[in-house]
Formats: C-alpha cells, sequence, structure tokens
C-alpha cells in the first residue's frame, strides 16, 4: 500500500502504573503474551506491505524503540524518527509528520496516523478500513477510524455521523449519554487515528492553528539529522518545538475542518489498553473469576487479577482487587478506581519520586542496568551490555565503581590503560577516572558494579564521547 504510516509515541500511561513510568511508558511495557503494544503496532503497519514508517516519539526513547522495532515479528522497513525534546500534545506531532512527509515525498503523500499504544486483534478488519480510509483520503478528505461501541463506555470520546460523513465529535459522556449514544447507532468511539494527505493537512493546519503549523516547521527545517545503524532520526529544535502550541489535533483540526472531515468504521477488536481492567481481560479467568500472571496463590478469592514478576503473590478471601507487583512498587486498587491510578502516579511525578520515573531496570541504547541493592555511600547494580554496544567515555565526580564480570568478554578504559577481562575478572575505577565499557564479543556482557561514594545518582556524569549522540 503506497502510503506512510506514522506512529506517535508519547505519555507516560500513568493508569497502568507501575509498569509504565515516564523512562520507560505504556508503549512499551509486555503484555501477557510477552509481546509490546508498539512492537504490535510496528507489525502491523508492516503488514500492509509498506516500504517505510515514521515515528514521533521522544529524544529519550529513540533507542528503546529502535530495540522494540527489532523484536516485532515483521520485515524490516525504512525507519525514520522525528524526535520532540518534550511532548506537545498530537497536533504538533502530527503537523512534524506531515511537514516532513511534503518534504521527503511530496504534498500528494498519504499518511496513516497510529498512536503506539494502541491494541487490534483483528488485522484484516483493520486493513480493509484502512483501504477505505486511504481512498477518502485522496479526494481531499481528513479520515478519522470510528469504532464500533462495544457498549456504553465513559472512558472514550464518540463520533456521530451521517454516512461517512462527520456531524459533530462528543466529549467523554456521562453513562446515561453513553448509553443513549451506543443505542442510536449513529455513533463511534473516537479511536484517534487519522488518513489524508499531506497537502490536505498543511490546508487545513494553516486555516485552522497556523501557530502550530508554523512552529513545527520551524523546529523540523532546524533539526539536526542524525544517521546511524540503518535508520535516519531529526532531532527537532528545542526552541522553536518549545514556542509551539501545545494542542490535541482534534481541537486544532478535527472540530474545526467541517465537511473535509470523514469517518471510515471498523469493528476491528480495538482497545486503547487504558486501564489495568483493560489488561486483565487478556488473561483466561479461572473458575473464580480471578486472571493472573505470574506465580499466585488464591484462597477464596473471587474477580482479582494478579500481575506477579519476581516473587509470589497470595490472596486470601478478597475480591476485585487488581495487584501488580513489580521489583520495586507494589500497586492494590479495587477494579472500579483503576482509572484513578494515575491520579497516584501523578503525586508520586509531583513528588519527584524515583518509582515515577524509572524501574529497577532501565533501560540504555547500549543494554541495562538493574539496581540489586543500595544503601548508605554504596549501590550494587546488573549491567548487561548488548554485543558490540559500548558505553559512553565518562568519568564521575563523587563515587569509584568496582567492576566484575560474570559472563561475557569487557573491553575496558581505566585512565589511561585498555584491558580485556573475561569471567570473574575485575577491575577499579578510581573518583575521578575517565572510563568506558564495551563489549568486544558476540554474546551479552554481564558484570556487577559496585559504586562506593558520598553521592551516586544517575546525574553524576560527565560525558567526554557518546557513539548514541547523548549529551
Amino acid at each position: 500500500m503506497n502510503i506512510i504510516p506514522v506512529i506517535i509515541s508519547g505519555g507516560a500511561g500513568s493508569r497502568l502504573w507501575p509498569l509504565s513510568r515516564e523512562a520507560h511508558p505504556k508503549p512499551f511495557i509486555r503484555l501477557p503474551d510477552g509481546s509490546t503494544l508498539i512492537g504490535r503496532t510496528y507489525a502491523r503497519v508492516a503488514a500492509l506491505g509498506v516500504e517505510r514508517v515514521v515515528t514521533v516519539t521522544n529524544r529519550e526513547l529513540l533507542f528503546l524503540t529502535s530495540d522494540a522495532y527489532a523484536e516485532a515479528k515483521a520485515p524490516k522497513l525504512d525507519n525514520t524518527f522525528l524526535l520532540e525534546p518534550f511532548g506537545r500534545d498530537t497536533a504538533p506531532a502530527v503537523a512534524l509528520a506531515t511537514v516532513h512527509a511534503a518534504a521527503t515525498q511530496g504534498t500528494e503523500a498519504v499518511l496513516l496516523v497510529l498512536p503506539a499504544d494502541h491494541l487490534i486483534q483483528d488485522e484484516q478488519a483493520f486493513a480493509t478500513a484502512v483501504e477505505r480510509g486511504v481512498a477518502l483520503a485522496r479526494t481531499g478528505r481528513i479520515v478519522t477510524f470510528g469504532i464500533v461501541p462495544e457498549r456504553p463506555e465513559t472512558g472514550y470520546g464518540y463520533i456521530e455521523v451521517d454516512g461517512e460523513d462527520v456531524i459533530r465529535f462528543i466529549e467523554k459522556p456521562n453513562a446515561e449519554k453513553a448509553a443513549e449514544y451506543v443505542a442510536s447507532g449513529r455513533t463511534y468511539w473516537n479511536s484517534g487515528m487519522f488518513c489524508f494527505s499531506a497537502a490536505t493537512m498543511l490546508k487545513a493546519m494553516q486555516d485552522h492553528c497556523p501557530e502550530v503549523l508554523s512552529g513545527a516547521r520551524a523546529a523540523y527545517e532546524a533539526a539536526r539529522r542524525i544517521e546511524s545503524d540503518g535508520r535516519t532520526a531529526y532531532e527537532v529544535d528545542r526552541q522553536a518545538f518549545g514556542a509551539t502550541p501545545a494542542i490535541s489535533v482534534d481541537y486544532a483540526v478535527m472540530e474545526k475542518a467541517g465537511n473535509i472531515i470523514a469517518c471510515v468504521p471498523t469493528d476491528c477488536g480495538w482497545s486503547d489498553i487504558g486501564s489495568w481492567a483493560a489488561i486483565s481481560d487478556l488473561v483466561a479467568a479461572d473458575e473464580s473469576g480471578n486472571r493472573i500472571t505470574g506465580e499466585a496463590v488464591v484462597e477464596g478469592a473471587k474477580n482479582c487479577f494478579v500481575h506477579a514478576e519476581d516473587r509470589l503473590v497470595g490472596l486470601v478471601g478478597v475480591s476485585d482487587l487488581l495487584v501488580i507487583d513489580t521489583p520495586d512498587a507494589l500497586l492494590v486498587a479495587h477494579k472500579d478506581k483503576a482509572q484513578d491510578v494515575k491520579h497516584l502516579y501523578n503525586r508520586l511525578r509531583s513528588e519527584e519520586h524515583e518509582a515515577a520515573k524509572l524501574h529497577r531496570t532501565a533501560h540504555r541504547p547500549w543494554g541495562t542496568y538493574t539496581v540489586l541493592e543500595e544503601g548508605d555511600r554504596f549501590k550494587i547494580k546488573r549491567i548487561v551490555v548488548k554485543p558490540g554496544a559500548r558505553l559512553s567515555l565518562q568519568a564521575h565526580h563523587h563515587r569509584s565503581e568496582h567492576w566484575v564480570v560474570v559472563s561475557g568478554t569487557a573491553r575496558v578504559t581505566n585512565g589511561d590503560n585498555v584491558i580485556l577481562l573475561t569471567t570473574n575478572q575485575s577491575t577499579y575505577i578510581p573518583c575521578g577516572f575517565r572510563h568506558r565499557l564495551e563489549n568486544p564479543g558476540i554474546l551479552p556482557l554481564v558484570l556487577i558494579e559496585v559504586q562506593s561514594g558520598d553521592y551516586l545518582e544517575e546525574d553524576d556524569i560527565v560525558r567526554f564521547d557518546d557513539v548514541y549522540g547523548r549529551p
């Protein structure tokens, strides 16, 4: 299909805390089957027969996204990344993608915009809807995809239609109104998926939100282009993008563009996976209605969902609970309050609590590190470096480090010396020494790092050289 899919990956997924966090948000959490939402989205667009994909995401998520795409069961595509310094909602993201498409493929290019964090079970129905949407987009329409509602739902916006023409967009209703909309047969859930030609969207934005378009264009034109590992990335200008209004594409364009807006209905097994209740629906229930991932023992419990990662969870005589257990945070909530988890996340974030930003295992371009234990003046990490990867050449002002290789081969720069270490060998990095860790082998490098000093946070890093372009 001769279109440009645009995957927009943003937002923290606050209602899926503690699995979703600022540095590892909702698109990257593992579903019960082991897949990720962003990986499934990538595979879904690849199945349309396209040649290229554009992804709009945060600069800090570039390598996590690349890893998710490499893991997805999909043919390799021409990947371009438009990297935002921070989120400004969906209208600036759509504007960036449209400006890029017009500049590289021409204004007649047709874009298919998809959120990275939605689940679609019936991919054939999705492909059929996309085919119809593309046909309408080529006639100058901006197409939204309406989801045939399964039930009255207060968590989604609605679209009222007359045939394929959109009459109005409706904000999230109360229960009574939602039931009325579903019964009418004239409304669909608003999926947040769109299709349009670059020319049509550029004109609509010029007419209805020119500040968004001009800001995105300035940010794109001043972007730093980065070519590496078979991908092209544009790191958009921070100042110009920061001056761009933060607004959703629904408010900026869709609700204002009148009769050029069309709706293609689809019944494709869609879910925005907006809460733990939606995640639990993906797991088969036992005879008592309990749904469990991981190891759990239940006695007299009913209608509970348990996500257990590293340890056994036991439930006795309780019902209708969500129990989400991760290595460093535990969530217990009533099912009826699944939507309110976001308030807890926002509180943690406002207090700058580490559990709102990072997991105990943190992902980096070169691999991962896991904090095993920490206390007064010490921290112990398990570090895994991908084959062929290297950390930055760096130094620390406040800590020294001991490295012990568990498996694999490490090439270590330690001051003026470069050495090779293998299993059970170690080295000591004094405070202030320039150092670098590399994996020259074909297998993952695993080592234990023991930090010692008066300040052990991640911002005590001075980088002198970094192959991933980090400051």
